[in-house]
């Protein structure tokens, strides 16, 4: 009973390793921890262990940024007292991010079962093919635009591409550096606004599955492997996230689409 019980937990920290490495570069943290339960024999997880991972992958983001996350709050609630020019540049931005989420929030909302529900293997590879073939058109593109310089389009523009990755096997923040770069974006900024979209989307996935946590009839079977599942999840999305910055930093987008298509592949053959 001990080996099996040590067993899953190691199983967990695995897929826990998988999330956190995957949530914020462009291969798709879903799809890939269908993937790796798939290989370590575990099926799905369910949403409980979904909430739990993609919780940690937010906190580890929110730490991350959070001197942006508290300049822009700041100035925002100045430029609204105040109306002073200075703090509209953030007050925008923000305004930019609540229009980019509500394409993902809406279609979460109302596609989540049938998207959950249709998911294969070669459903994962063909949408691994999409993001490669994607991110390789991107792959010399310089944009010129930076935060004051995006318009409701661009945020609109981003947001649908967010709403996208809804699908497991487009990477989310592929598909939104992608739609950013697309608009004319410097990648900085591009980068910038991906993640800036993804805090207030999964925050509202977070809070939408507290009563599904707190009702989990197993949570105190599942409790030391799904917190071995978050600690290893936040730790890794942390170390995946300051990678990925250098990455975008040196304009290395192209490797992933390497990647893409090899794991396509994979999956092609063996599933």
């Amino acid at each position: 009973m001990i080996e099996t019980d040590l067993i899953m937990i190691i199983k967990m920290i695995i897929i826990g390793l998988v999330q956190g490495f995957t949530e914020p570069i462009p291969v798709s943290s879903s799809g890939h921890v269908m993937i790796v339960s798939e290989i370590l024999g575990v099926g799905e997880q369910g949403f409980i262990f979904a909430i739990l991972t993609n919780t940690a992958s937010l906190l580890a983001i929110l730490y991350i940024y959070r001197k942006d996350i508290i300049r822009l709050t700041v100035n925002s609630i100045q430029y609204l007292k105040t109306n002073n020019d200075e703090y509209k540049s953030d007050f925008r931005f923000v305004c930019f991010i609540v229009i980019g989420t509500i394409p993902a929030g809406v279609l979460g909302v109302l596609l989540s079962d049938f998207i959950a529900g249709n998911v294969s293997m070669t459903t994962i590879a063909i949408m691994l093919f999409i993001t490669g073939i994607a991110l390789w058109l991107i792959r010399n593109m310089k944009g010129i635009k930076g935060e004051s310089d995006i318009t409701t389009k661009d945020a609109f523009i981003v947001g649908l591409g967010q709403a996208i990755a809804l699908v497991p096997g487009i990477s989310r923040s592929g598909a939104t550096i992608i739609s950013a770069i697309g608009v004319g974006m410097k990648q900085d900024t591009a980068l910038r606004f991906s993640f800036m979209l993804y805090i207030p989307v999964s925050l509202g996935g977070v809070i939408l599955g507290f009563s599904d946590f707190l009702n989990e009839p197993n949570k105190a079977e599942l409790a030391i492997p799904y917190l071995s599942a978050f600690i290893a999840t936040l730790i890794m999305t942390y170390l995946a996230m300051k990678w990925f910055m250098g990455i975008m930093k040196n304009g290395k987008l192209v490797y992933f689409t390497y990647y893409c298509f090899i794991v396509g592949v994979l999956l092609l053959i063996f599933f």
